[in-house]
């Protein structure tokens, strides 16, 4: 894997979000209230919504436009909703957050 710095964990609040914003479209990295971070399309498959917008909740992100819960880990809807958001891999290195700049390469505009 290749990794590209998108900036440092303390530029995102606990369980909130920040958008990297690619050729292909955009990317929300979310932070977890216990410093874990994670990566997806920001993007919700049902409505379009801004998932950099909703709510984190543990491993989780809920849309802000019409309550789908996604998986943070799998971006696989929860519930009784059906749906999958792309993941792409991300690491903490020395308070620097880190994407994997090849999955991020090979992304399709939505």
């Amino acid at each position: 894997m290749s990794w590209v710095d998108i900036g440092a964990l303390a530029d995102i609040p606990p369980q909130g979000a920040r958008v990297v914003k690619t050729a292909a479209g955009c990317v929300a990295v979310f932070r977890t209230a216990d410093d874990q971070v994670f990566a997806m399309d920001d993007r919700c498959p049902h409505k379009g919504g801004p998932l950099s917008e909703g709510i984190v909740h543990g491993a989780s992100v809920t849309c802000p436009l019409h309550a789908w819960v996604f998986s943070l880990e799998t971006g696989m809807a929860q519930g009784a909703d059906s749906g999958q958001v792309a993941t792409y891999p991300a690491r903490i290195e020395g308070g620097r957050i880190l994407l994997d700049a090849t999955r991020l390469a090979r992304r399709v505009a939505a």
